[in-house]
């Protein structure tokens, strides 16, 4: 199962000149890049560990690139997205954010249905990969 998360989640994976060009287009409307990570995909897991800090003072999308390429080394075996951050007045947010690495399997997730009061039905999505052990969910 490929997790869609963020911009371009329903594209093939963007190669990193793509990636690359991206980075210029959110240094250039003065947006700070940052990146996350994570190895629980959860759509409700808004909350991924922070790469560093963001990178208010980059202003050549090589830097950046550098900081991906480091993130990888460290974690090839989580997800990891990029987020462009808009600090000026009246927006103050993520303008931008997509998956800029994959572990190499995505074990996805079950629907879990629970019977309730009155005949309702309550569902509930839990990731397989979380019955293993944190840093050990991605790995054969």
């Amino acid at each position: 199962m490929r997790i869609t998360q963020g911009c371009f989640s329903f594209l093939p994976d963007l190669t990193d000149e793509q990636i690359s060009k991206q980075v210029q287009f959110c240094l250039s409307k003065g947006w700070a890049v940052s990146f996350e990570f994570t190895d629980d995909p959860h759509p409700r897991n808004t909350y991924w560990e922070m790469w560093g800090l963001p990178m208010f003072d980059l202003h050549d999308a090589a830097g950046v690139m550098m900081e991906l390429k480091e993130c990888r080394s460290v974690y090839s075996d989580r997800y990891i997205r990029l987020c462009g951050f808009d600090s000026s007045h009246g927006w103050e947010s993520v303008r931008i954010s997509f998956i800029v690495n994959r572990p190499k399997t995505e074990p996805g997730f079950r629907l879990e249905r629970q019977e309730v009061a009155g005949r309702n039905v309550r569902y509930t999505t839990s990731a397989y990969a979380a019955d293993r052990s944190e840093g050990q969910r991605y790995t054969e």
